[in-house]
């Protein structure tokens, strides 16, 4: 029987691939995306995120001959993957992600554009985002932007965006309950937005190592990770 991939797996390695350009709004959304998602049984991962300028011309050059900055990117051997030339790409702002499907153990990438594609694509734009899918003419399935209603033109210019989450403004009342309350008791000094998104999780993670060590001197390390011995509280728990 295999073993079903974990939410945090999917996190940590998302959260790599996104590298440390990215603009924190579309970082969080993109997680918030990959829990949404893993809650419905749609397990995702990010591919992409932000992008140096090489890279973006190492990735325009495939399929082409092409020079930038003095240095060859051509790389005829490969088909073309993109049209956008360095600076022409909202990965190079840290505003773009590309994500795509896992197998249920999360060994396995799934590229097939179905049901389950289209949903992750839903909830994407539900968090604000923009799908590749909708365009008319080169449609890019994996890639998600929010570009704050600037051009990349804009962009090179200097211009930054201003970006805010949509659930921001509208979440859930109980949420921003639970999240005053583990504040206040254990400092986590997270964001009060009604959203259950990682940072919460991770606060009420932190609010049960907490208390397992004060009433039952269980000696777990107060980090937030969900680790084998809060599974064995929850168990014990179950059987209790």
């Amino acid at each position: 029987m295999k073993v079903k991939v974990a939410l945090r797996t999917l996190l940590e390695r998302s959260v790599k691939k996104m590298g440390k350009g990215m603009n924190p709004v579309v970082k969080a959304a993109a997680l918030e995306m990959i829990e949404l998602a893993y809650n419905e049984g749609i397990y995702v991962q990010i591919s992409a995120g932000y992008r140096s300028l090489e890279e973006q011309a190492s990735l325009y050059g495939q399929g082409r001959v092409y020079i930038y900055n003095g240095k060859n990117y051509s790389n005829l051997a490969k088909p073309n993957v993109t049209n956008a030339k360095p600076g022409q790409s909202y990965h190079n702002y840290g505003l773009a992600i590309d994500f795509f499907i896992v197998s249920d153990d999360g060994r396995r990438a799934i590229w097939t554009v179905n049901s389950k594609w289209q949903r992750v694509a839903a909830i994407g734009k539900g968090l604000g985002f923009k799908w590749g899918g909708d365009w008319t003419s080169f449609k890019d399935y994996p890639h998600l932007e929010m570009t704050g209603g600037l051009s990349y033109k804009q962009l090179q210019a200097g211009k930054k965006p201003h970006i805010t989450s949509p659930k921001t403004s509208k979440g859930d009342g109980h949420i921003i309950s639970i999240q005053k309350t583990i504040n206040s008791r254990y400092k986590t000094s997270i964001a009060v937005d009604g959203v259950y998104g990682p940072k919460t999780r991770m606060a009420l993670i932190i609010g049960l190592q907490t208390e397992l060590n004060k009433q039952f001197n269980k000696k777990l390390v107060v980090d937030g990770k969900w680790g084998p011995n809060e599974e064995c509280y929850r168990h014990s728990k179950k059987r209790g």
